[in-house]
Parts: C-alpha cells; structure tokens; sequence
C-alpha cells in the first residue's frame, strides 16, 4: 500500500486496504470464526480442514502497520522533525476529509480538500490563514490549535 502511494496510485493503495481491513470484511466474520474488527495472522484456505477460518487473532502487527500506513501514506499526516509532512494519496472520487492530530504539544485541524479529483499532489497549503510554500507544517510547539488547510491539485 505505501509503495502504492509513491507512485501516486490512491485508489490501488485504498483496494489493498479494503481487501485486508476487518471492518470491510464483515461479511465474512462468521466465516472466519473471530472478531470482526481484529486483524488475524492468517485465513485458511480452500483446502483446508476449516476452510475460511481465520487463525491467531491479536497476535500480528498487522493493525499498526495499517494504521501507519493509512495514517501516515493514504491520508498522508507524517510527523517529521521539523513539523507534520501533509502529503495525501487517496481515491480521486474523494472530495476531502479532516484529521485533528496532537503533535508535540499542539494541536493541527488538518482539512484536505480535493476539488479537482486528484489522487496526489499538494497544490495549496494555507496554515492559520497564512498561504505557505511547503507541505510541512511547521513545528508549533505553543500548546494551542492550529487550522490547516490543504488543497490537492
């Protein structure tokens, strides 16, 4: 999924999440024979005792490496050094979405908007109403709220 991003492919990125996210995969819970919203370390197959039954839930790092990886390459909020890398690769159809991310003592609106239907690249960054030449938000380590607006182009 993170290499699927690089290349600016959004919606290849999405599908591979969804193929492998509990929560788009509710359908098959009682298949699987676990929790419906944990990741499993493995799904026996067509020739299996138990075909379809999911095995060792709880027990992968499989949910943080999807959080990392939507988090940080789909929705594109990457914690950096200096500051917080907006950098979004998502489907083209979305409009645009909001996080609040606490970063270093503050705390960032972040809002993307999509007008054009773009799946990649940063054309405007506005952070507290003042227009920035970078998609790395600066560094504000003042314990307030800080709004940001992103727009995808």
């Amino acid at each position: 999924m993170i290499g699927e991003t690089e290349i600016g492919r959004g919606e290849q990125a999405w599908e591979y999440y969804k193929k492998i996210c509990p929560a788009y995969l509710e359908e098959v819970s009682d298949l699987h024979k676990t929790e419906p919203y944990v990741y499993s370390q493995m799904i026996a197959g067509k020739d299996a005792f138990k075909p379809g039954e999911a095995k060792n839930s709880w027990l992968t790092g499989t949910a943080s490496w999807n959080f990392y990886t939507i988090s940080q390459y789909i929705l594109g909020i990457r914690p950096e050094y200096d500051g917080i890398r907006v950098d979004p690769c998502i489907p083209g159809d979305w409009k645009g979405f909001k996080v609040t991310r606490k970063f270093r003592g503050a705390t960032y609106h972040i809002e993307i908007q999509n007008p054009d239907g773009k799946s990649k690249g940063v054309k405007e960054v506005i952070v507290d109403n003042h227009s920035q030449t970078s998609n790395l938000i600066p560094l504000f380590d003042d314990r307030l709220e800080h709004n940001v607006r992103v727009i995808l182009g």
